[in-house]
Parts: structure tokens; C-alpha cells; sequence
């Protein structure tokens, strides 16, 4: 075995130039070197780097790794590059959404004084007048069985449309889909909407359920948002529904929003929840408030409402979209 590879080494020494044999001797030094500082002690090993040669592959950047290493009391730095985007994205959204809603409070107040909104006015107030004279009469003439029963029907038509509406939303926040997208992000602005009108509208009233007190309807009587005036379920019902038939203006989808809501109003009302001046208010304030966050904010490019109209709800001329 000796003889053969004393031969081979003379066969490759005559074979190879002059510098190919210095780097092949260098290489056997190197190696050499090694095993012997592997025989010596651990504490040695420990002293001595070990040396690791790499031939680099084709294409391989060792730039592209990182190789120095953390200390102890460093934060980690590799979270993903786009973390501090979007937490800033995160916080835009909800300066956007902050500075939406003020807008849009703002639009909904002024509406009532604009002149082609007067007429509505005056049968949103003419109307709630005469309810809150005929209140007492109305409601002596409600039977007064079933409540339970009517309670469960609205319970029912109230989780059926905002379940639908909250489907809707998924969908479009999933998928991309425009229209859908649309309309589940204007139906939350429009609940937002609803309950800044809402809550302060039952802390002031403060008005008595028809099973309160001496049955009279008496305002200042409370001062909490569970309250009888105005009727809050109609109110966010119909604000809902609304939104619902100018997203999709057709035929069926009308009738299931406007009867959801119609069924949720008429079942609070005959399960003694409210007076009848509750549930007129509360129908008119939701509609009008929906027709207004609407025509604001909508994209009359969709097949929607949007594009009807527009001589009539003037779209809210605003930088934030």
C-alpha cells in the first residue's frame, strides 16, 4: 500500500507545474495542522478558531446574509421590514376613520336646515307631535299578551338583517369585491352614525317605557341610554335597511330590508318596549341618517343609488375618501 502511493505521488509530481504543486503541498500542511490540533487538549480547542474553508457556489452572495450576532441585551431585529409601516398604516386608518365620522356629523346636522329637506322636517316633527298627543290613546288599545312572543320575532328579524349585512362584509373584505366591500363599510359608518344622534338624544329625553312609573310616557325621567325616546331599535333597524336597498335597488332585496326592519319596529312596539312616538322618530331619524352617510360617501360607479339623484344628495366634497 506504501509502495503505491509513493508511486502515485511521483506519478503527480511529474504530471503538475511547478506552482500546482506548492498549493497541493500547502493544502496537506493546512491538513495536517488540523488533525494535530484536534489530538491536543480541550482547552486548547477552545483558544484556537477553527478554520473552515468554503468555496463560494456560483451565484452565492454571503452579503446577502446576516452574520453578526445579537447581543444580549439587544432587541431582536428581525421582525418583518413592513412592522413599523403597518403600525403607521394602522394608525392612518384610524385618524381616517376618526376624521370620516366627524364629517359626516357635521354633514347630518346641517341637513335638516337645507331648504329642499324642510318638507321632511316638518313631517318628521308634525308627525312625532301628534304620535306623543295620541300616545296614551294608542296604547290603552295595544293588547297586552304575547309580549314575549312579539319580543322573539323581532329578536329573530333583527339578527336575521345584521347577520346578512355582517356576511356581506366578510365576503367583501375577503374577496375584494368592490360593491361589497362598499356597502359593509358604510353600513358600520352609518351605525356610528346612528348611535353619536342616538345617545345623546335618550340621555336628555329621559323618557319612560310604557310599563314605567305611572304609565304616563314622563320625560326626565332617566339619565341612561336604555331608554324609551327615541326608539332605538326602529332607529338603528331602519338606519341598516336603508343603506341595504341604495346599495342593492332592487326589487327583493328592498322588500327583505325595508320588512326586516318594518317587522323589528312594529313587534318592539306591540311588546309595549315603546310609545308610538318612539318608533315614528326613531323610523324617520335612521332613515335620514342612513340617505345621508349614503349619498356622502358612495361610489357612483357601482350599481347602486349613487348614481340617482345626485341633484338632490350632493356627495360631501372632502379630501379623505
Amino acid at each position: 500500500m506504501g509502495r503505491f502511493c509513493r508511486n502515485l505521488c511521483v506519478y503527480e509530481t511529474t504530471t503538475l507545474n511547478k506552482s500546482t504543486l506548492q498549493f497541493t503541498l500547502a493544502a496537506l500542511a493546512v491538513t495536517v495542522l488540523a488533525v494535530a490540533a484536534n489530538s491536543q487538549e480541550p482547552s486548547l480547542l477552545t483558544a484556537t478558531p477553527a478554520i473552515e474553508v468554503i468555496t463560494p457556489a456560483p451565484n452565492f452572495r454571503i452579503g446577502d446574509f446576516r452574520v453578526e450576532a445579537l447581543d444580549a441585551d439587544e432587541p431582536a431585529r428581525d421582525d418583518p421590514p413592513n412592522a413599523s409601516a403597518g403600525s403607521e398604516q394602522h394608525q392612518g386608518f384610524v385618524k381616517r376613520g376618526i376624521r370620516r365620522i366627524g364629517q359626516d356629523q357635521k354633514f347630518i346636522f346641517k341637513g335638516p336646515f337645507e331648504k329642499h329637506n324642510l318638507k321632511w322636517d316638518f313631517v318628521i316633527l308634525a308627525g312625532t307631535g301628534a304620535f306623543l298627543a295620541a300616545d296614551r290613546h294608542i296604547e290603552n288599545n295595544v293588547p297586552h299578551s304575547h309580549f314575549t312572543v312579539y319580543q322573539a320575532i323581532s329578536d329573530t328579524a333583527l339578527g336575521g338583517l345584521a347577520g346578512s349585512l355582517l356576511g356581506i362584509y366578510i365576503y367583501g373584505a375577503k374577496t375584494e369585491h368592490h360593491h361589497a366591500r362598499e356597502t359593509g363599510e358604510l353600513e358600520i359608518e352609518t351605525l356610528i352614525n346612528t348611535f353619536l344622534i342616538y345617545a345623546p338624544m335618550q340621555l336628555i329625553a329621559g323618557r319612560q317605557r310604557p310599563d314605567e312609573g305611572n304609565n304616563h310616557g314622563d320625560f326626565l325621567r332617566h339619565h341612561a341610554l336604555n331608554t324609551s325616546f327615541p326608539g332605538g331599535h326602529a332607529m338603528f333597524t331602519w338606519a341598516m335597511a336603508s343603506v341595504l336597498a341604495d346599495e342593492y335597488p332592487k326589487p327583493w332585496a328592498r322588500w327583505m330590508s325595508y320588512g326586516a326592519a318594518f317587522t323589528v319596529t312594529f313587534t318592539r312596539f306591540m311588546a309595549r318596549d315603546h310609545w308610538a312616538s318612539d318608533m315614528f322618530l326613531g323610523t324617520g331619524l335612521g332613515i335620514a341618517i342612513a340617505e345621508r352617510t349614503f349619498h356622502a360617501r358612495c361610489n357612483p360607479e357601482l350599481p347602486s343609488q349613487c348614481k340617482h339623484h345626485q341633484w338632490w344628495w350632493k356627495p360631501m366634497k372632502t379630501d379623505v375618501q
